[in-house]
């Protein structure tokens, strides 16, 4: 299975740049003005779209709201190690990503960035076998 998240943004060339900058590969076959398709990793997808063409694609009539106002969606995703964790979001916030305090569970590590448009990341790294038992 694959998994597609989209996302609005207000200039899909910033968006481009900012994403590719973090190390996710550009995926031509989903990309045009209107939008660009990223791999996060295999089956993993993230697709950016200008405003109006992402509004179109939301067609219950539902109003679109701004991810730099409304909290939208937490985008989380599983990376293998802490250091991953903080190399991916050293790489956002020198692309100009709005950075989260770090959460440190002991048994899970994760990290929170805003993209330009203030759509919501949180890359975690997690002990496979979960928490502890008590």
């Amino acid at each position: 299975m694959s998994i597609f998240v989209n996302v609005p943004v207000s200039d899909v060339e910033r968006s481009k740049r900012f994403f590719s900058a973090i190390g996710w590969s550009l995926d031509a076959r989903f990309t045009s003005e209107h939008g660009a398709a990223f791999v996060i990793d295999e089956g993993q997808y993230l697709m950016v779209a200008e405003r109006e063409f992402f509004s179109g694609m939301i067609r219950s009539g539902k109003t679109l709201g701004d991810p730099a106002e409304v909290a939208l969606a937490a985008i989380a995703f599983d990376l293998p190690s802490r250091e991953a964790v903080d190399a991916l979001v050293a790489r956002a916030e020198a692309a100009g990503a709005t950075l989260d305090p770090v959460d440190d569970y002991g048994f899970m590590y994760q990290r929170g960035f805003d993209d330009p448009d203030g759509n919501h990341f949180e890359p975690f790294w997690a002990e496979p076998d979960g928490p502890p038992s008590d």
